[in-house]
């Protein structure tokens, strides 16, 4: 797996340091409110396990899974729910949790369905932020690492579903996408 990867993005250490400064800002912003964090699954699992644990006031925590990319390396345009919530988020306080904030397609979707739900209020946590690929109008109201337009893997982020277990971001070698494209 490490052979595929060109180079190592953000390290090990670069994301528990972030996670754990999201953590503190988001529990100071949120204390006294009805914090529900909704984890996008598959992709987020692994920044919602460790941002939840770094989050230190009482937080409910749901997941959703959403998909408009397929196998593919670029986004369908036609978004999905796989997995809806189990919980009814009136009066909460919702923060969706996301790996990615590419295109902003799928985000843009998600929180007009949301909304509908009536939630005392909706904001943004992403891992990665990608603006320069941005297509809708979403902005994330917390934000780890503005990364390069680059098809990045790792800490829970896939393609083809390999690659999520990487402890580090990396960018990940064009002929491995490439080729199996043809």
């Amino acid at each position: 797996m490490k052979d595929d990867i060109l180079k190592v993005l953000i390290s090990e250490e670069q994301l528990a340091e972030k996670v754990q400064a999201l953590g503190r800002q988001i529990s100071e912003d949120y204390r006294g409110k009805n914090l529900l964090m909704v984890s996008v699954l598959k992709g987020s699992v692994v920044f919602m396990a460790d941002l939840m644990r770094a989050v230190t006031i009482p937080a409910g925590i749901d997941f959703m899974s959403v998909s408009s990319y397929g196998s593919g390396t670029k986004t369908s345009g036609n978004v999905k729910i796989i997995k809806d919530l189990d919980i009814a988020l009136e009066g909460y306080d919702l923060l969706i949790v996301e790996d990615i904030l590419d295109s902003g397609m799928t985000l843009s979707f998600l929180i007009d369905v949301l909304w509908q739900r009536n939630p005392k209020s909706i904001r943004i946590c992403t891992l990665l932020d990608k603006p320069e690929r941005r297509a809708a109008d979403v902005q994330a109201d917390y934000s780890g690492f503005h990364v390069p337009d680059e098809f990045v893997v790792g800490y829970g982020l896939d393609y083809a579903e390999r690659y999520r277990n990487l402890p580090f971001v990396g960018i990940l070698k064009p002929q491995v996408y490439q080729a199996e494209s043809k």
